[in-house]
């Protein structure tokens, strides 16, 4: 008994030495990687069993040999242990990184939430108050003047067909998130898709004098969603007509890259702040005051529909200034070339 307790002591101690020494190391590398930690532990470990080996060893006085055999089997059993640890700390990182980024994506998506609350609030609330101020006028009688009442019913339905645009992004915005988006992709020609989309902006832009030019080359055919990909369309293109100075130009471009069919809007609004174009996506974001004109309406959600809807039929979506305005560019898989 008396042997078994000195051989308890002994490895007791060593292994206590050889872990205060891995615990300094430990405080050492404390900014390094979950893998380094792992490995570190790992070793540190191993070295406490051999500390705890060779001092019972030399205690019971084995012969070099036996010691030899044990000091063998005993790095042979760390290296095992080491390699295990490296892939276990290799995957424990990168599943800390994997945490990281959701925890970050969720206080995104929770700031992106209380902005889009705070926009659609205000974005109601005043067209609401100037229905209920024109709707009291016309039923009180205070406007009585022909020309008037028409103004007021066309101001009416003006701030009607607003919040319904309003509602409908919100909608869309909402199946994004939610995952209840159903895609039925077929293989579309472009060039009929944007005619499309042009002719439906056409009135927009014919108020404010803004051109609206697509290129001459030959149009690619997409695989998208045609719902989806009008959406798009009409989105890029209602955004750069909102932002693109009266008299200014409005081109759509496209091609085929491979195995990716992208198409992109530019417009002359004079470009985005440096600081602004990583957030240009993100909903309820509608630029600084400087580029952003009374005007403009909407809830911000219009880009944000964009990048959901690209990303939904595995595209991307990227945006860049260019000489005097933004380029928006979108990519999408395109159709198997036929042999």
């Amino acid at each position: 008994m008396r042997d078994i307790l000195l051989i308890g002591l002994f490895s007791l101690t060593a292994g206590a030495v050889v872990g205060l020494l891995g615990a300094v190391v430990l405080r050492m590398l404390r900014g390094r990687s979950i893998a380094v930690h792992v490995c570190v532990l790992l070793l540190v470990t191993v070295a406490a069993v051999v500390a705890g080996v060779v001092t019972v060893a030399r205690a019971m006085f084995l012969s070099p040999h036996d010691m030899q055999v044990v000091l063998i089997t005993v790095a042979a059993s760390a290296v095992v242990s080491l390699a295990v640890g490296a892939i276990f700390g290799r995957r424990l990182a990168a599943a800390a990184m994997w945490a990281a980024q959701a925890r970050d994506q969720e206080r995104r998506m929770e700031a992106g939430r209380r902005d889009l609350v705070a926009w659609v609030s205000h974005d109601l609330r005043t067209p609401l108050a100037g229905l209920r101020a024109m709707t009291e006028a016309l039923q009180d009688g205070v406007v009585a003047d022909p020309a008037t009442v028409a103004d007021y019913h066309r101001r009416i339905r003006a701030e009607t067909d607003r919040m319904s645009g309003l509602v409908d992004d919100l909608f869309e915005l909402s199946r994004i998130h939610a995952g209840a988006l159903r895609l039925a992709p077929a293989a579309l020609p472009l060039a009929d898709v944007v005619s499309d989309a042009v002719a439906a902006v056409a009135p927009l832009a014919g108020s404010r004098g803004i051109r609206v030019v697509a290129t001459d080359r030959e149009w690619p055919v997409v695989t998208a969603g045609p719902a989806e990909l009008n959406r798009i369309l009409d989105n890029l293109l209602t955004n750069s007509l909102r932002y693109t100075p009266a008299n200014g130009t409005v081109h759509i471009d496209a091609g085929r890259d491979g195995r990716t069919v992208w198409f992109a809007v530019s417009d002359s609004c004079g470009g985005i702040p440096e600081e602004d174009l990583p957030r240009v996506f993100d909903v309820a974001f509608r630029g600084t005051r400087a580029r952003t004109p009374e005007s403009a309406g909407g809830g911000g959600l219009g880009l944000a529909i964009v990048r959901g809807l690209v990303e939904a039929h595995g595209g991307q979506v990227r945006a860049g200034n260019v000489d005097g305005g933004c380029r928006f560019e979108v990519r999408l898989p395109a159709p198997p070339a036929r042999p």
